[in-house]
């Protein structure tokens, strides 16, 4: 039978399987929060399956599924799936903005029709929609009427979280889906071509291009930290928790060279925790995102090549394999049970263990 909590276990299920690390974080989220979250993810993953579908019947078919995807995020037609019930349940409840959630459809819709971009510019274009929207539709399941600054701050994180994708995903991007979302401004001020990056040639020259991609988007993480203190208290630590592990991916990136080219940087689960048990150690003290970020993230206030400086005080030597798998990470604490003891102490804390 089809009931809102099977809409939101079917929902946390793909969010689960589909998006480890945001998953993590979004666990840590309050329980008035995080079913919405899970609820959201899954709409947003629904919509960016149909224009990454590896063997779609036809671009057309692509386009008439995700117009009756619009037509049942809008509420002109009933939902026909739990993800999508499960959602129209929460756009409700929350009032959510229509205008963002046509943008970000937009923007899917982009995928199908562009799959290069000249200038930066172009891609803040693209991230208007695949990102900002997404961000201002969380922002208003966090909490309704917020400040201005925490909107326009939350675009700036959720702009740096797409930034990281981007540049984790190279690899993958070219030879599944043919994308490049690095733009041509970019590569050509390091004597890069885009057939360069379409044969995965990896050189000086690409690896100037990733760092100064890298640098572009870490100014959006500390922009968008800056931000965090304008949220409800309940939900900061999960969004800082986020920015901590997806700018984890940036550290991986620096330690292999700048190369994404030839393998994808992944995060291990004993990786994870240890980054979430290592940034609820200093939030516990501090309470100051900021603080927290600078002391824990793979990002530095204002020199991101020292990012990668002090993993060895931590005991953290991880190297990226051409699997993008990690080694030597013993220090780190095991899965499966350690897990779920630092996830349920840090609920437990909040107060948040029930669903």
């Amino acid at each position: 039978m089809s009931t809102p909590s099977s809409h939101r276990a079917t929902a946390e299920s793909i969010h689960r399987r589909t998006g480890k690390t945001f998953h993590l974080a979004t666990r840590l989220l309050p329980a008035r929060t995080r079913g919405p979250t899970h609820v959201l993810y899954a709409f947003f993953r629904v919509a960016d399956e149909i224009v990454d579908d590896p063997e779609p019947e036809s671009t057309t078919a692509q386009r008439r599924e995700l117009e009756a995807l619009r037509a049942e995020a809008l509420g002109e037609r009933d939902p026909t799936s739990d993800v999508m019930k499960g959602f129209a349940a929460v756009r409700n409840e929350h009032d959510l903005d229509h205008r963002e959630i046509e943008i970000f459809l937009d923007a899917m819709a982009m995928d199908l029709e562009r799959a290069r971009y000249d200038t930066i510019d172009d891609v803040d274009d693209y991230l208007r929609g695949s990102s900002v929207a997404v961000a201002y539709l969380l922002t208003d399941v966090f909490a309704a009427n917020l400040d201005p600054a925490a909107h326009s701050q939350a675009a700036a994180l959720a702009e740096g979280f797409q930034l990281t994708n981007f540049l984790r995903d190279v690899r993958e991007d070219v030879r599944k889906y043919d994308r490049i979302y690095l733009p041509r401004e970019v590569l050509h001020r390091h004597g890069v071509t885009v057939d360069d990056i379409e044969s995965l040639r990896f050189d000086d020259g690409v690896a100037a291009v990733i760092e100064d991609e890298l640098e572009r988007t870490e100014s959006l993480y500390r922009n968008g930290v800056a931000g965090i203190p304008h949220l409800p208290e309940d939900v900061q630590f999960g969004v800082l928790l986020a920015a901590v592990l997806y700018a984890e991916h940036h550290r991986l990136i620096r330690q292999n060279g700048y190369d994404t080219l030839s393998s994808r940087p992944s995060l291990s689960r004993p990786r994870r925790l240890a980054v979430t048990a290592r940034t609820w150690y200093h939030w516990r003290r501090t309470r100051d995102p900021e603080a927290v970020f600078e002391a824990v993230s793979a990002i530095s206030p204002g020199d991101p090549d020292a990012a990668d400086s002090d993993s060895s005080s931590r005991g953290e030597t991880t190297q990226v394999t051409n699997a993008g798998s990690t080694q030597s990470e013993s220090n780190f604490p095991r899965p499966m049970h350690s897990a779920r003891r630092t996830v349920g102490r840090i609920r437990a804390y909040f107060g948040t263990r029930s669903e």
